[in-house]
């Protein structure tokens, strides 16, 4: 039994069915008869389905926003892909063509209610940044405050419900229909997806969490977050401070010298475990395009669409967990992780505490403060999905949370230990 094909869907089906042949899976495309889709010219079957993962970035990042954003979540589940792909994954880019200025004042009096110039002293044309579901654009309020609007892209929620009805038709036929569908369970992985993509299109949920880690991170002196201006925020429309700084990544030799790399690289670490093991809700997207630092040296979070929330029975397992990658202790790891998964039919304990302690030991070696703890929280949840055990979607969020925070740890301070800092801090998240 094949799909049923739907003319409007025919461009969708024909691009996933590329992307399932250009990787191996041309078994797939010919049983849902995707395959009716090619005609002679454009049939794939020329490709060896042999294309290496860090394509997969590539092809996702052309097929356009959905896709930029599927290859997101798919970087946070290392039980449906090799660790090849999900490293390949975690470097995709959403960096999309701008849309015109003309859209951009249609959006601002359809949702404020206002033209530009009249509800702004000055609005900038040119976007400073030009994403999947949105753009942003500098502009200056009529009291004066300096301000970024974060515009979404005219006809993005039309063409997610189109996308999203051919990834479920793919989907649904996999799980009832093939052994490859029915052991990974894509079903689940799509609804996560579209709650996801709910909560990202809804610009006000976006300002709430702005307000939300805002107030979390009070404390910390050397980290700002943007405030929302509720007047000019709409669910398609968000206005917050404009914070003046360069992302981390560009940053100049010059640029290091001025700043206290040390103590902000320590400080944003601080700031995330207190994010994850005490408020139990973080941003989870700290990737260096995210970061900034300001022109008064201190460190902004920009870009708080994706957040992530722990349950308070998680955060101190995961605490524990923490504290003993961060030590070595194998043992501890293995009985943690064990506790937090769910124990499949065909769990091989011996073979996950074996690859655990192996790879520990290897990292022992190598300097085990010089460990990336997100990377290698990651190696061992894919370590635990391979011999049986599923961890739950939340841990791999925080581990590759983590693994972003490593990259700007670094780019701070290069001599940045993670888990030094894990274990300096241990006590007072306990407490």
């Amino acid at each position: 039994m094949a799909i049923s094909l739907k003319p409007e869907h025919l461009e969708r089906y024909k691009n996933i069915g590329l992307l399932f042949w250009k990787y191996g899976r041309s078994d797939i495309v010919k049983m849902s008869g995707v395959e009716k889709v090619f005609d002679e010219e454009n049939h794939p079957k020329h490709l060896d389905g042999t294309s290496k993962p860090e394509q997969l970035a590539k092809d996702l990042e052309k097929m356009g926003p959905i896709y930029i954003k599927l290859g997101q979540l798919l970087s946070t589940r290392n039980d449906l892909l090799p660790a090849e792909y999900i490293e390949a994954l975690t470097q995709l880019q959403d960096n999309i063509h701008p849309f015109s200025f003309e859209e951009v004042e249609q959006a601002v009096q359809d949702e404020l209610g206002v033209r530009i110039s009249k509800g702004f002293s000055y609005f900038e044309a040119t976007p400073l940044a030009s994403a999947s579901l949105g753009q942003v654009h500098r502009a200056i309020l009529r009291d004066g405050r300096n301000v970024v609007v974060k515009i979404q892209r005219p006809g993005i929620r039309k063409q997610i419900v189109g996308d999203l009805e051919a990834l479920e038709e793919i989907a649904t036929f996999l799980n009832h229909h093939t052994e490859y569908g029915k052991n990974n369970h894509f079903m689940p992985v799509l609804e996560e997806f579209r709650r996801s993509l709910a909560r990202e299109l809804d610009y006000e949920h976006e300002a709430k969490n702005l307000l939300e880690i805002g107030e979390n991170l009070k404390g910390f002196e050397v980290i700002i977050v943007p405030e929302p201006v509720k007047d000019y925020t709409t669910g398609k429309i968000l206005t917050m401070d404009y914070i003046r700084g360069k992302k981390v990544t560009s940053l100049g030799p010059l640029a290091h010298l001025e700043i206290d790399g040390i103590r902000l690289a320590e400080e944003l670490f601080k700031a995330y475990l207190k994010q994850i093991l005490v408020n139990g809700v973080f941003h989870a997207d700290p990737h260096p395009g995210n970061v900034f630092v300001t022109e008064d040296n201190r460190v902004a979070l920009l870009d708080l669409g994706m957040v992530g929330r722990i349950s308070q029975a998680m955060q101190e397992k995961l605490l524990k967990l923490l504290l003993a990658v961060s030590e070595g202790n194998s043992d501890a790891a293995g009985d943690i992780a064990i506790e937090i998964g769910r124990v499949r039919d065909d769990f091989d304990e011996i073979q996950f505490r074996q690859k655990l302690a192996a790879t520990i030991e290897e990292e022992q070696g190598a300097n085990l403060e010089d460990i990336q703890i997100g990377s290698s929280m990651l190696k061992y949840s894919r370590y635990a999905t391979e011999s049986g055990l599923e961890m739950p979607s939340e841990l791999t969020l925080v581990s590759k949370t983590l693994l972003n925070l490593d990259i700007v740890g670094r780019t701070l301070d290069p001599s940045f230990k993670p888990n030094d800092s894990i274990r300096r801090n241990a006590s007072d998240i306990m407490r």
